[in-house]
């Protein structure tokens, strides 16, 4: 409530800014415990602060309530969901008119405003005369029902989202030859996927039946987030139970709980091999590239959007389609930012793809965030097409490597909670900032970008360097170091998490050299990381 009266105030104020009228918000939850229950709660504040509530009827994917803000013209958004994190957490994500996540600048006045707000004396809410000896579900029916203010979103903003999706569509019947295992993690997905890839008259679609429906608890996945390795465990099986029965599923695909992230794995070579997020990215643009060049569809100056941390193999793709690259901070609200700044001057049309290493994708501008649906019906039809030259995915990886070179990632998350931790982590990104540091990487550092300072830094021949403004990033805690070998180190504190994250890229002329890369980087950084929880004194891993 406090949260919702924050943001309340600061919807009313921005709507007085910009000409009155009645304020309008849309809210969405998803099959975390209570957020029925919080989202309820939500809508009775708004509605108290004199502001008209669009309430989803049933638990909802988070793509889905950003397509909503834009298709209802509400003047913001809010999204009930703890995402992809494990079932201890809920969240609450805010939109702005624009179906995008509040940036930075807004958020903050958000913030100002919810820190103002006196949790006992401070919030305004329509909830009391609801909520006495009723079901959370009861409690909203009753609302939309009594309350002017406030109305439920029914199936046909789901409806109008799907057709939306589907008109993403790049090769018509590219699915009716694929078979497919899919999981939504007991989340979001169920209904919303099944109905996209069943509208694209997919060969086999076969739910994995311990995750299919909705539970809080995640029992057979605490963590369910496509990114980890044991996210798709069920569905692995199930792959292998239909391969030993003769009819081995060409993909696994798993959404997280808001189903805005796919994981995939695909059958190659007898077996089933998983697939990182940025390798999903790298075939979904190649997908959209060689479609809308088939198509004759390519717009003029197109655009190509990704983060900072993502695979420099989809920059290098781009720019030999002579497609435009813009890269921006960690988080599809930077993406859906560089769709919005399109949209402005009347260029929407230009945004081709965009994608984020943590399975995050959106190949369309119906929605500001990322989403699985999308995602799932693209790298479908994708393994379609791939499969109609006698061909997997993984082969397509193997054409584009051997074009390119290789590009292997790898990811080390430092866990560090509570306090202690994040003095331990702001001593890290220290150490890392320190100008020896650069003696500690076996290949000879060529350049060094600070998000934070908003310096890059180039190392010339002959002890030269030279300074650059970082420019059109805002700024962050990042630290980026790129290698003489075309190798790249990128650190930065989780904005969700008690953790650091340190992002490798390994390039080399075999798989086995950019892997090797890799683990010479991961060891280097291990030990910096030790000397600065030692003080800054050397000391072993």
């Amino acid at each position: 409530r406090k949260i919702s009266q924050g943001f309340a105030e600061r919807i009313n104020e921005e709507k007085a800014e910009t000409g009155g009228g009645t304020p309008s918000v849309a809210i969405a939850y998803d099959n975390r415990r209570d957020s029925d229950l919080f989202a309820f709660e939500a809508a009775c504040v708004f509605a108290a602060n004199g502001i008209r509530v669009e309430l989803f009827d049933t638990l909802s994917a988070t793509p889905l309530l950003s397509f909503a803000v834009r298709e209802l013209h509400t003047d913001a958004g809010v999204v009930v969901t703890a995402s992809h994190n494990n079932k201890a957490y809920n969240g609450y994500k805010i939109y702005d008119r624009h179906g995008c996540q509040c940036m930075p600048g807004d958020a903050r006045k958000v913030a100002d405003k919810i820190d103002r707000v006196d949790m006992w004396t401070g919030v305004k809410t329509v909830a009391g005369k609801y909520t006495k000896g009723r079901t959370a579900a009861e409690r909203t029916a009753l609302a939309a029902e009594e309350e002017p203010l406030i109305s439920l979103i029914g199936e046909a903003v789901t409806r109008q989202y799907t057709d939306h999706v589907r008109a993403e569509s790049k090769t018509a019947g590219a699915c009716r030859d694929i078979r497919v295992v899919y999981t939504p993690l007991n989340g979001t997905g169920n209904l919303l996927v099944r109905r996209i890839l069943t509208d694209a008259e997919i060969g086999d679609l076969i739910i994995v039946p311990e995750q299919e429906n909705p539970d809080p608890d995640f029992t057979t996945c605490p963590e369910p987030n496509p990114e980890k390795p044991g996210a798709l465990n069920l569905g692995l099986a199930l792959c292998e139970k239909r391969k030993a029965a003769g009819a081995a599923p060409d993909l696994l695909l798993g959404t997280d709980p808001d189903a805005d992230r796919l994981g995939a794995a695909v059958f190659h070579d007898g077996g089933y091999v998983r697939l990182s997020g940025n390798q999903v990215g790298i075939l979904l643009l190649d997908y959209v590239v060689a479609c809308r060049e088939r198509d004759g569809t390519m717009p003029d100056r197109p655009v190509f959007v990704t983060t900072i941390v993502s695979t420099p193999l989809t920059g290098e793709m781009a720019k030999r389609r002579g497609i435009e690259t813009r890269k921006v901070l960690t988080g599809f609200k930077n993406i859906g930012d560089q769709m919005n700044a399109l949209e402005a001057v009347g260029e929407e049309s230009r945004y081709i793809f965009g994608f984020e290493e943590s399975c995050g994708y959106n190949s369309g501008v119906y929605a500001r965030d990322k989403d699985a649906q999308d995602a799932a019906l693209l790298l479908c039809e994708a393994a379609g097409v791939q499969k109609s030259r006698g061909k997997t995915l993984l082969d397509r990886m193997d054409e584009l490597y051997a074009e390119y070179g290789f590009y292997i990632d790898g990811l080390d998350e430092f866990v560090r909670p509570g306090e202690k931790g994040m003095r331990e982590i702001a001593a890290i990104m220290g150490q890392l900032r320190e100008p020896k540091t650069m003696d500690a990487f076996s290949a000879v550092v060529v350049a060094t970008t600070d998000f934070e300072s908003g310096v890059h830094t180039s190392y010339k021949l002959g002890g030269r360097v030279e300074k650059s403004p970082v420019a059109g990033i805002p700024s962050s805690n990042v630290i980026e170091f790129d290698l003489a070998d075309g190798c790249k180190v990128l650190a930065r504190p989780s904005g969700t998490e008690p953790k650091l994250k340190i992002y490798y890229t390994g390039v080399g002329k075999t798989e086995a050299d950019a892997r090797k890369a890799i683990e010479r980087m991961r060891a280097e950084v291990a030990k910096i990381a030790v000397k600065a929880e030692q003080g800054g004194k050397d000391g072993e891993v």
